[in-house]
């Protein structure tokens, strides 16, 4: 009779092994649309984002019309937001914007979108440390680009004098970002690389705050490549436009002024 027991509960771990784990009941099965949208709630302040998620998405696909669906899709790219997950904040705010591209809370969907993109690192960068203008601009336009359609499209939201001091960080950020590479180069020699850098952010960034480095690391690379008249025309321009500059110090020798070698000391 054991042996015939120990057969029976091998055949039943065997057939659960087969047929995978048994389905996972679904506590809100009876619920009505404002219970399951107070607990993806409650779940959103105790900062379990992955269940709120998961509450939300089944508000929206049990209940596609209600009043709570297109709250829940926001609340959803949020959730994702939190949780540090740019790519899916993304995604789920460009749904919102598809799918609602005249409801009253649309900006709100552009503000996350830029967000997702403003906040977003990499694992290198986690790992170590990075400054936002050693890495890669991408996500940084990505973010501009967000700010910039929301507050061209909606000037007068709520979120539009936040995006547009976010738009200015991300501004110098990529100036920043020019400038970095560009001060690689000079300590590999690639002087006109660097040059052509530092054209790229008076381009580009006209506001930054890059530009009177932008004009040294000029300077720097016409002096090297023996360009007396490119450098003089720089010069001329520092001059003009940063009369206080500390590669103008009037106290300093022309033989102590070796300012083209500045970068061996950043």
């Amino acid at each position: 009779m054991k042996y015939s027991l120990a057969f029976f509960v091998a055949i039943w771990l065997s057939g659960c092994s087969i047929f995978g784990a048994p389905t996972e009941l679904d506590e809100t099965k009876t619920w009505q649309a404002d219970r399951i949208y107070q607990e993806a709630d409650a779940k959103m302040r105790d900062r379990d984002y992955d269940k709120a998620i998961k509450y939300f998405q089944k508000l929206e696909s049990r209940y596609p019309h209600g009043k709570y669906a297109a709250q829940a899709q926001l609340e959803t790219a949020y959730a994702y937001y939190k949780k540090s997950d740019p790519v899916s904040c993304t995604a789920a705010a460009e749904r919102f914007i598809k799918l609602h591209p005249n409801h009253p809370n649309v900006d709100y969907a552009y503000y996350m979108r830029g967000l997702a993109s403003f906040t977003e690192r990499g694992v290198v960068d986690r790992l170590t440390s990075q400054e936002i203008n050693d890495r890669d601009p991408k996500a940084m336009n990505a973010s501009f680009l967000a700010f910039k359609e929301l507050t061209t499209r909606y000037p007068e939201s709520r979120y539009a004098k936040d995006s547009a001091l976010r738009m200015t960080y991300l501004v110098n950020a990529l100036a920043a970002h020019e400038l970095h590479v560009a001060r690689y180069y000079m300590k590999r020699q690639a002087y006109l690389a660097a040059v052509n850098r530092c054209k790229y952010v008076f381009e580009n960034y006209p506001q930054s705050t890059g530009l009177e480095e932008a004009l040294v690391i000029m300077i720097s690379a016409y002096e090297s490549l023996q360009m007396k008249d490119l450098k003089d025309d720089a010069m001329r321009v520092l001059k003009t436009n940063y009369p206080d500059s500390k590669m103008l110090d009037k106290n300093m020798t022309t033989d102590e002024r070796v300012w083209w070698k500045f970068w061996d000391s950043l």
